[in-house]
């Protein structure tokens, strides 16, 4: 889900000065109404069916835009496969290593970490990232039945 809305979201990109295509829109609608963290070729392939002729490559630059932006957070694996997250609100994130799907892991983050590192290091704009991995309730429920 879009942090803000996808009206809201609209409007900031408008003010902003960026064009609203209907490339845009979709992929705008899929982020708002999905709590997953879909890849590039997830959108592409959703989008394709709803539109012809949308290259992978016009959905990783809207999605680099959107990036850029502040409104999605793309998520790096070790697998070279982003993933991108509508929530732009800091949480943490929980993988499952047999699926391989990311989940929203809601709790207190550690408080002035970051400016902490900053202070310690010399770096600027410090975010951090823990990651969680185990197997999801539903490979487990998967793997009792296959036993």
């Amino acid at each position: 889900m879009l942090t803000h809305g996808l009206e809201r979201t609209v409007r900031y990109l408008r003010e902003r000065g960026v064009r609203i295509t209907p490339q845009r829109q979709a992929i705008l609608e899929y982020l708002d109404q999905t709590d997953s963290h879909p890849t590039a070729e997830t959108i592409h392939k959703w989008l394709s069916s709803r539109m012809k002729g949308i290259s992978l490559a016009t959905v990783y630059n809207i999605l680099h835009l959107y990036r850029d932006l502040g409104i999605v957070m793309e998520l790096s694996y070790g697998d070279m496969s982003s993933r991108y997250d509508g929530n732009f609100v800091n949480h943490y994130h929980i993988t499952c290593r047999d699926c391989g799907g990311v989940f929203d892991y809601h709790r207190d983050l550690v408080d002035g970490i970051e400016e902490r590192a900053e202070r310690d290091t010399g770096f600027k704009d410090v975010i951090h990232r823990v990651e969680f991995v185990g197997v999801c309730p539903g490979c487990q429920t998967e793997k009792k039945g296959a036993n």
